[in-house]
């Protein structure tokens, strides 16, 4: 069987890393018969730039992405010449909307997920006396973030009496079937995860809120006790923002499933991937009831633009994200056995300590991210588990 997969490189270092994970990609394909018809298709603020400022995409990638089995994303944004900051469209958007936002808006891809795993071989971020305090089997969570209200939904603008901005406003949105169902989303997949929290092995959805201020976190609250209701046997909690924070860093591994709404789980998510080893380790999923477009969370770094430096691993764990969600809508084994040879090579490569990045191992021992990505491609291939005989 044939998948159709979009391929969205981006700009700065998106089409780096995209290109390490298709490498990969095609890696696990050709031992299991797996065939993908790979559509490339530019877009963010290089392309805006290089077509006269009129589109950040080409015309019919909306109904690219719609008709897709697969949908890959590296990374959007881009300086604008003239030095005030990102590339934006006429209408004040960013240039680089219409594939990140826009998709998550036109197919209603409403879970953003994102696992935080501290793996093998990989030190966290937080420097100082307690650097070594966490063993990768201490951070083992996933954040689900509601993806297409909140602060997000585009209501609101800026005054601007004689051409002068004087006052900006952003309304937040949070519906009671918006909050419901990414909180059921976050019941469902802390129901499937095997091993519960790391700190007592418990199954425990944490629900993140300010509901001692907002009204909007008082009903995403509200919501959230009346689904659980429905899943007597995982504990559910609340715990508000600012307090969460502290507590993400510094007792990560109370935590097994986390839901909130989108500004904060924006937030929150960048703060936990420095548990994980930083942002070239961390992947994001958008995902709804058809359609399904898997990321990397980190930006396009155009600082590192063109240099085959930065870490393409979090692009490859998205690629296994992408796969092993395919798997379960499909009902295909096939590509849930790629999925697992594409971690099981990531994981072998840490363990042995490289090739590995600059962010992993410092500047003296760093290697390109195309000598990482040939590597893990390499390994990944030999860990396919082949298809069993008829």
């Amino acid at each position: 069987m044939s998948y159709q997969v979009v391929v969205l490189p981006g700009d700065g270092t998106g089409p780096e890393v995209m290109r390490e994970g298709i490498r990969v990609l095609k890696a696990v394909a050709k031992p299991l018969g797996l065939q993908f018809d790979l559509e490339e298709i530019p877009s963010g603020g290089q392309y805006y730039l290089e077509n006269g400022r009129h589109t950040d995409w080409p015309e019919g990638s909306e109904e690219k992405c719609r008709a897709a089995d697969l949908i890959l994303l590296g990374a959007v944004g881009w300086p604008d010449p003239d030095g005030t900051g990102p590339v934006t469209m006429a209408n004040g958007n960013m240039a680089g909307w219409s594939p990140v936002i826009g998709n998550r808006t036109r197919l209603d891809l409403y879970a953003n997920i994102r696992p935080v795993k501290l793996y093998p071989g990989v030190t966290h971020k937080i420097h100082g006396e307690r650097r070594d305090i966490w063993s990768p089997d201490k951070v083992d969570m996933v954040f689900l973030r509601e993806n297409t209200e909140g602060l997000y939904a585009a209501m609101g603008g800026t005054l601007r009496p004689g051409n002068v901005a004087k006052a900006a406003i952003d309304t937040r949105i949070i519906t009671r079937e918006g909050s419901e169902r990414i909180i059921r989303k976050a019941f469902e997949v802390c129901r499937q995860r095997k091993n519960g929290a790391p700190a007592d092995g418990k199954k425990r959805v944490t629900c993140i809120v300010k509901d001692n201020v907002l009204e909007g976190c008082r009903l995403f609250r509200d919501v959230f006790f009346e689904v659980a209701a429905d899943y007597p046997e995982i504990e559910a909690e609340t715990a508000i923002i600012d307090a969460f924070t502290q507590w993400l860093i510094t007792k990560p591994e109370w935590y097994d499933v986390v839901v909130t709404t989108n500004m904060f789980g924006d937030i929150v998510t960048d703060l936990a991937s420095v548990l994980q080893g930083g942002m070239g380790m961390a992947v994001g999923a958008n995902v709804g009831d058809h359609n399904g477009m898997f990321e990397p969370i980190h930006g396009s770094a155009p600082k590192h633009a063109g240099k085959d430096k930065v870490n393409p691993i979090a692009m490859i764990l998205t690629v296994k994200e992408g796969l092993q969600w395919l798997g379960h809508r499909k009902d295909d084994s096939t590509l849930s056995r790629a999925a697992a040879a594409i971690e099981l090579a990531v994981l072998e490569v840490l363990k042995r300590g490289g090739p590995l990045t600059y962010d992993l191992v410092g500047p003296d021992r760093a290697a390109t991210c195309s000598e990482v990505g040939r590597a893990i491609a390499d390994v990944a291939q030999s860990r396919v588990v082949p298809t069993p005989s008829a």
